[in-house]
């Protein structure tokens, strides 16, 4: 169990820290510009630079404490975190009736959610 917890760890902390660390140095208008993220069009530069920083902190919340082993419980607060961050994506998405994004949201929603059940629990 503690082997697919690192790992579904790892992936969590790989995607959030490449979408936060996108939303930090990239200028929204070229984000917007690709095309896919559609919701940033109505979304301060603020906006959209405070949602990074909370990816980028939640991708090394899941990793580094339970790690270092310094304050290990920041770990799973941190996954519950990522959960609140996908339901609020989910209902950024569903609001604008973009569906595209949504099975993504709710994958990442669920490993988020096994990475704190698992480590609250372990």
């Amino acid at each position: 169990m503690n082997i697919a917890l690192w790992i579904v760890q790892g992936l969590l902390a790989l995607v959030y820290l490449a979408a936060g660390g996108l939303k930090v140095v990239r200028a929204r208008e070229r984000l917007v510009a690709t095309g896919s993220l559609d919701w940033m069009k109505d979304t301060s530069d603020a906006g959209v630079k405070a949602v990074g920083v909370v990816e980028i902190l939640g991708a090394l919340g899941v990793i580094l404490p339970w790690l270092t082993r310094i304050a290990p419980i920041l770990t799973p607060v941190a996954a519950a975190g990522l959960v609140v961050v996908q339901i609020g994506a989910l209902r950024v998405h569903l609001a604008r009736a973009e569906r595209r994004p949504l099975p993504a949201n709710v994958l990442l929603l669920v490993l988020a959610a096994s990475v704190a059940v698992g480590r609250f629990a372990g």
